[in-house]
């Protein structure tokens, strides 16, 4: 029986690394896969998962009207079955494409490894993170290290002087610039919290 799995963690954790050793350990063994990831984040292009040390694979672009179920099994009819679907940046998924990726391991028996953010930069859950979270049947925690050494578990939002932003839309694509992985401590210290 398929599973639909949810890597989660901070930002710089490595979940699209992680994503791409596992994509290509099914395809070393000759197994067909599918990536997907958000149409919004085109920081290194569109279509592409890119990892911060330069893994890189070519994936389909989900947005909200994206039907993920309907476009998987359209996949299959057309090239054959596929050993595992991928799906990266998946705090952006909606509720209603989560139902769909558990129907793809329930219905059609294909493991679903979605990989994303837990919560926002106010400490909030994404809707597909919240909605993976109630429905996926493995929650893996991947670990991010904050710069006191313990575990990063927060996304501190800043600007362009290294400051806390403590308001804004939940959704601003950027890396390193943008945001700063952070223990629970540091993340409220700088909150001013």
């Amino acid at each position: 029986m398929a599973k639909l799995y949810f890597y989660y963690s901070s930002m710089n954790a490595g979940k699209s690394t992680t994503l791409l050793q596992a994509d290509f350990n099914y395809r070393e063994r000759g197994m067909r896969t599918m990536l997907w990831t958000a149409a919004l984040d085109n920081r290194y292009g569109e279509g592409s998962i890119t990892s911060r040390i330069g893994l890189k694979a070519d994936a389909h672009l989900f947005d909200p009207e994206t039907d993920l179920f309907e476009a998987v099994m359209a996949d299959v009819a057309t090239h054959g079955a596929l050993a595992c679907v991928l799906v990266d940046e998946a705090q952006f998924l909606t509720k209603a494409q989560v139902f769909g990726l558990a129907r793809l391991a329930d219905e059609s028996n294909i493991p679903v490894l979605a990989y994303g953010l837990r919560t926002d930069f106010q400490a909030e859950l994404f809707p597909g993170s919240a909605a993976l979270l109630g429905l996926a049947d493995a929650l893996i925690e991947i670990k991010a290290v904050c710069h006191c050494g313990r575990k990063s578990t927060m996304n501190l939002r800043v600007d362009a002087h290294g400051k806390a932003v403590k308001q804004g839309a939940q959704t601003e694509v950027g890396g390193n610039d943008r945001y700063d992985a952070l223990c629970r401590k540091h993340f409220m210290e700088a909150l001013g919290g």
